[in-house]
């Protein structure tokens, strides 16, 4: 699905806007490296308890969502009460530009995002991503190290995949379906609203299990749900297994898949760990 992998020289870049008012969300277009236009939303989170405004949470969606869709706003609502959200739509979803390429070149909708967010003068910006934004996040984390724009300080990855072309479950066999066949994609356009690549992978991207190891010292959550039916629980064991030391496990009993299952106290858990990766990090 990508001519190549996500590369790190080129600059992403943000249309020019002012700072947001305190209590007033903005909208706007950001510019990926390869030139894609990614509808972008920032809620300066009026509800953040004094000494944490300078965190910013950047919330990275699963496969089909968009940052209007109301899984995707609730979530964003319950960690706004916390520190400043980035919400935004991959390529080939909402009102993004492009093609969904289902987690290859979505790092660098990702990356113009953390831009955007260090540009609005945040010193620590968390990134969150469920199901296929996990997977970008782990990915993005890997990367971008070094690049003082696009760097992530902390991340968590929600119900992640650990490796690609898994189909060991129903909802994945149908899944690979939707991306692989050429009726599939008419499916996913139309019924899902979403606008995939029709190209496979060349060169197959690093996977996130792959991607872990080299994410270094940046603070690791990993999130998921006991009864996820897309992804066993495996898949964050083997993730946190190639992490370097200090990567946490959250197995939520019961819980499902990504933003959909997760409830607004895992949400609120999840704000609370991201605020104190930057406690953590000053008192260093």
């Amino acid at each position: 699905m990508s001519s190549g992998p996500a590369g790190q020289k080129a600059r992403s870049s943000v249309q020019p806007l002012t700072r947001a008012r305190p209590g007033v969300r903005r909208r706007a277009t950001l510019r990926t490296q390869d030139g894609i236009a990614i509808d972008a939303a920032y809620d300066p989170g009026p509800g953040s308890p004094a000494g944490h405004g300078d965190v910013a949470i950047v919330l990275a969606h699963g496969f089909t969502g968009d940052l209007a869709r109301p899984h995707v706003r609730r979530i964003a609502g319950v960690f706004a009460q916390r520190a400043a959200v980035i919400t935004f739509s991959f390529r080939g979803h909402g009102a993004s530009g492009g093609h969904s390429t289902v987690g290859d070149r979505e790092v660098l909708d990702l990356a113009a995002a953390v831009e955007w967010a260090r540009s609005l003068g945040h010193a620590h910006v968390v990134t969150v991503g469920f199901s296929m934004g996990g997977s970008v996040v782990l990915r993005h984390a890997a990367s971008h190290r070094g690049r003082t724009e696009a760097r992530t300080d902390a991340v968590v990855a929600v119900s992640a995949p650990a490796r690609w072309f898994y189909r060991g479950t129903a909802p994945m066999r149908r899944l690979h379906w939707v991306v692989t066949r050429p009726t599939g994609r008419v499916v996913g356009r139309f019924g899902l609203r979403t606008r995939i690549h029709p190209h496979e992978w060349d060169p197959v991207p690093l996977s996130p299990v792959e991607s872990v190891p080299l994410i270094g010292a940046t603070p690791l959550l990993v999130v998921h749900g006991t009864r996820d039916p897309y992804f066993p629980v495996d898949h964050p064991r083997a993730l946190v297994a190639a992490a370097p030391e200090g990567a946490e496990l959250w197995l939520e009993e019961g819980m499902g898949h990504a933003e959909h299952a997760a409830s607004d106290g895992l949400a609120g858990r999840i704000a609370a760990w991201a605020t104190a990766s930057w406690t953590s990090a000053t008192a260093d």
